[in-house]
């Protein structure tokens, strides 16, 4: 061992090991809002979101249509199924029109927009023919099929504005013609006029304000200056209160929000009734088919107020429930809106998502006595054909318009198989090897071995 010049052995120095850190303590909390956040940020977010979510509230809709119209079809002396064969069959039909309309591409739908417009026009004026409109609930605006089939041609009224309406203001915005105000309101505003004075002519105020809700939905959309749209939207508010003063039916219904009593002449029998019914159900419901309030006390069970059955039969629970699958429905249409690049494609999806979101509103806070009636079925839920066939068409639309994303193309591109994977005798791993076998001969002769 070397000495020091004092003769002394060396002092042997201890190296000093860094401490070591403390191990950070795992927050399940954190870890399964940060795994959620990664979720929620994946391509397929929407695309999954709008598919599954239309699917459970369409298979939820059809069970609360077979429990709550059961009585209704026996008191009218039919089976008790009759108004759930009909349902299932227009869902049924809606599947194949969801299906075509999530695979049609872009340039197709455009191109639909007119023709459909043309034909909701001419079989909403064609509701008004004496003999061929028919009145149901002092509203005309049915045509009879045959049978104990019908159609409304408002329904498709609302899919014709939304489609007409975005590929008119997207060929706008591509000639930068957005910037001025006379070519934003013409002809979008008088044309969803023209339709809002055909619908009020049969007198459904419902559908009037879900057109009107459209409207507005993509002259937002579209960037229309405050004071224009705060112009539009109080021409919209005159004539609407013009309209309620001068019907006693409509007045009734806004004097009816926030009733507990049926009131003289039993006036807000239905607006009670459906309170009736939420606040029996409880947290879990009284049961699947164990509603009360169907059994005659509340008109239009299987109707406009299905979501009271379904308080009553699925309890606090079911309702939480159907309200988070349009939440997450809602949020799917705004995402696809707001991440796509194409201008149609975000004024389809906007208008589709304010469809669904006005009328799910409207529905649902009238059975809470938080709106007035306005008759409309709740979107993919209620019973009612016309209304079901043109909004999983355009569920259809925003399927599309979610899987025509970049990212989630080349995501859903991944998920499939392979072609090599499928033929071949070697096994799975046959074909790939081959594969790479071959590519190595071909870089081996490429270089000059033999």
């Amino acid at each position: 061992m070397p000495s020091s010049r004092t003769g002394r052995p060396p002092v042997q120095r201890v190296v000093r090991r860094p401490a070591a850190s403390r191990p950070v303590r795992d927050n399940p909390v954190r870890r399964l809002y940060t795994r959620a956040r990664k979720a929620w940020d994946r391509p397929l977010t929407a695309y999954y979101l709008i598919l599954g979510g239309s699917l459970l509230i369409t298979v939820l809709g059809l069970v609360m249509v077979y429990s709550a119209s059961q009585i209704t079809a026996l008191q009218k002396s039919l089976p008790g199924s009759f108004f759930f064969r009909k349902q299932f069959l227009a869902a049924a039909i809606g599947a194949v029109l969801l299906l075509i309309a999530s695979r049609m591409p872009v340039k197709l739908h455009r191109a639909l927009a007119y023709p459909i417009l043309a034909g909701a026009v001419f079989l909403m004026a064609l509701v008004q023919v004496p003999g061929i409109g028919v009145a149901v609930n002092g509203n005309q605006n049915w045509i009879a099929l045959g049978g104990s089939f019908q159609i409304q041609p408002s329904e498709f009224g609302k899919l014709a504005l939304v489609l007409w309406g975005a590929d008119l203001l997207a060929r706008k915005q591509d000639k930068k013609l957005l910037t001025q105000w006379k070519h934003m309101l013409v002809p979008l505003v008088p044309v969803a006029f023209m339709l809002l004075g055909l619908i009020m002519l049969g007198g459904d105020m419902g559908t009037a304000i879900i057109l009107t809700a459209i409207l507005f939905g993509l002259l937002w959309l579209a960037g229309a200056p405050t004071r224009l749209f705060v112009g539009v939207l109080s021409i919209a508010a005159t004539i609407g209160v013009i309209l309620i003063k001068t019907s006693p039916n409509r007045m009734a219904r806004l004097q009816c929000i926030g009733a507990t009593d049926p009131g003289p002449g039993d006036a807000c029998w239905q607006a009670v009734h459906g309170i009736y019914a939420l606040a029996s159900g409880g947290i879990f419901g009284s049961g699947l088919g164990a509603s009360v309030e169907k059994w005659g006390q509340l008109p239009e069970a299987h109707t406009d107020f299905i979501f009271a059955v379904t308080g009553e039969e699925l309890g606090l629970a079911g309702t939480l429930s159907v309200l988070a699958l349009f939440a997450a429905l809602g949020y799917a249409g705004i995402r696809v809106a707001g991440r796509t690049e194409d201008p149609f494609v975000r004024y389809a999806a906007g208008g589709v998502t304010t469809w669904i979101t006005a009328q799910a509103v409207i529905n649902i806070g009238a059975v809470l006595g938080l709106l007035p009636i306005a008759g409309v079925p709740l979107p993919l839920f209620s019973y009612g054909g016309s209304a079901l066939l043109p909004t999983m068409f355009a569920i259809g639309l925003l399927i599309a318009f979610a899987r025509d994303d970049p990212a989630a193309r080349a995501a859903l591109s991944m998920r499939q198989p392979r072609f090599g994977r499928k033929r071949g005798g070697g096994g799975p791993s046959g074909p790939r090897r081959w594969n790479t076998m071959r590519r190595r001969a071909s870089v081996a002769r490429s270089s000059g071995e033999r």
